[in-house]
């Protein structure tokens, strides 16, 4: 069943590609889409054993990984079915097949048990993302995919050095033991400490310029500000959180080897610089797409803290990577709509957003408040338990910068979400100011979904949030 859920988006990218109907051809998201939906919620109705040899299993880090991308993936697949309608002048075989190729390959890294298979898995991220990029072929969009290839590959290429390190970590006389998980943790105290801490360097740079850590984060602003709104949402609610489970997986062997203190003050150090970054940047960011690009900076240094911190801190983290997941999506399609209808990405050429369009409008500004942890959203309760956990484990200047860095990202944000959205509209024709179901709908049901985990979060989840801190950073941190 593992195995199937890796290929069957496989193979339908690969139909995808084959098939020459344009207008139908998005149907294949559509299904690859449902057919994970169903995969995943089999999952959690009865985990299935390890597949593949035991290189695929399921562990509650990827199981919530997992459960993030296919809700966004559905999400992403109904709005691509009015999206790709409309921009029936292009041709969508790339793009069908790579969405489904890269659905297969985030599945793959989610189930990842060795940690060879998660590298090539995650180089798979890229290769299928990057073409996607250029679907506007301007110059802009040129520049914005190479550039995303170019540094999303050399980070690669670095976490695979670091892979290697780990390797020599528990090499024997006769070569290296195992790159499975279960392996290098069960061989913990073993493994040869300098190699350990330099391989979690290298996997740290390289999976952070994948998870878009500061300062590795150079390609995020271009590729997400040129690349369709649906693409967005995948790179930035999908991609990244599946680069989060990767440094969570290295964190493991860290902490097996006894190597617990440095890895983790890495993880806070990095995650409050980035943090940093995005508050400098938000702030008078007159361009809407490339500051949601920002916001996932700041996004993932928060996931950074949490994890870094440990605990509850770091089952808040868990918890915030479902709800900023979902709440990206809600941002980046709703964006695109306006984006759209206006003609432009610049703030100067968008006022009275929420008038010209009476779904997309009020869901850019809901999804503002529910990303910047308003209550009762979701990511408010989840930033709480890291600022909690940090103020309770005695790291208070940790917590105060935290949350000084999140008020500035807070006041930044909403001067430019509130520019947009309010105001009298401009006179002049419009591209396109029709919001349909298929373009409102989605980010719709994504910001409900956001909302209804802020009011009631199911114990099953609440478990699962638990079970993955304790997997990743221990019971006792």
């Amino acid at each position: 069943m593992l195995v199937l859920l890796v290929l069957v988006p496989l193979g339908l990218g690969a139909l995808a590609l084959a098939f020459r109907d344009n207008a139908t051809r998005p149907l294949f998201m559509l299904a690859a889409a449902a057919l994970h939906a169903l995969g995943v919620a089999a999952i959690w109705a009865s985990p299935p054993p390890p597949g593949a040899g035991g290189y695929l299993g399921v562990d509650p880090v990827g199981k919530l990984a997992l459960t993030t991308a296919t809700v966004l993936f559905l999400a992403c697949a109904v709005y691509a079915q009015g999206y790709l309608r409309r921009r029936s002048d292009r041709d969508n075989r790339i793009f069908v097949g790579g969405l489904c190729v890269l659905l297969g390959a985030m599945t793959a890294v989610g189930l990842a048990q060795h940690l060879g298979v998660m590298w090539v898995a995650i180089e798979l991220t890229t290769l299928s993302t990057a073409p996607l990029i250029y679907f506007d072929h301007d110059a802009r969009s040129l520049e914005a995919a190479w550039k995303y290839l170019l540094v999303c590959s050399l980070g690669i290429a670095l976490a695979l050095l670091g892979t290697f390190f780990f390797a020599l970590s528990g090499a024997a006389p006769s070569g290296p033991r195992s790159l499975f998980l279960s392996d290098l943790v069960a061989a913990g105290p073993a493994l040869s400490k300098p190699w350990v801490r330099a391989g979690f360097v290298f996997l740290l740079v390289g999976y952070g310029t994948k998870m878009g850590l500061a300062p590795l984060h150079s390609w995020k602003p271009d590729a997400y500000g040129e690349a369709p709104g649906l693409l967005g949402a995948l790179l930035s609610g999908g991609v990244t959180t599946f680069a989060f489970v990767a440094l969570g997986r290295v964190h493991q062997v860290c902490r097996a080897a006894g190597e617990d203190a440095f890895p983790r003050d890495a993880f806070v150090a990095m995650g409050l610089l980035s943090m940093a970054v995005a508050a400098v940047f938000m702030v008078g960011q007159r361009d809407f797409k490339r500051m949601l690009a920002w916001s996932s900076v700041e996004h993932m240094g928060i996931l950074s803290v949490g994890l870094g911190l440990g605990g509850a801190a770091a089952s808040g983290a868990f918890f915030h990577s479902l709800g900023n997941g979902l709440t990206k999506g809600v941002l980046f399609l709703s964006a695109a709509n306006i984006h759209r209808a206006f003609g432009t990405k610049q703030v100067e050429g968008v006022r009275g957003a929420a008038r010209i369009l009476p779904l997309s409008g009020p869901l850019f500004l809901a999804g503002f408040l529910a990303v910047t942890g308003t209550p009762p959203f979701s990511p408010f309760f989840s930033e709480f338990a890291i600022l909690n956990g940090a103020f309770g484990g005695g790291r208070y200047v940790v917590g105060a910068l935290y949350l000084a860095f999140l008020g500035v990202v807070f006041i930044g944000m909403g001067a430019t979400v509130l520019q947009i959205v309010q105001g009298e509209p401009s006179s002049g024709p419009r591209p396109d100011t029709e919001d349909t179901w298929l373009s409102a709908g989605p980010p719709l049901v994504l910001l409900g979904l956001v909302l209804a985990l802020g009011l009631f979060l199911p114990r099953g989840l609440r478990e699962l949030f638990d079970s993955a801190a304790a997997l990743v950073v221990g019971t006792g941190s």
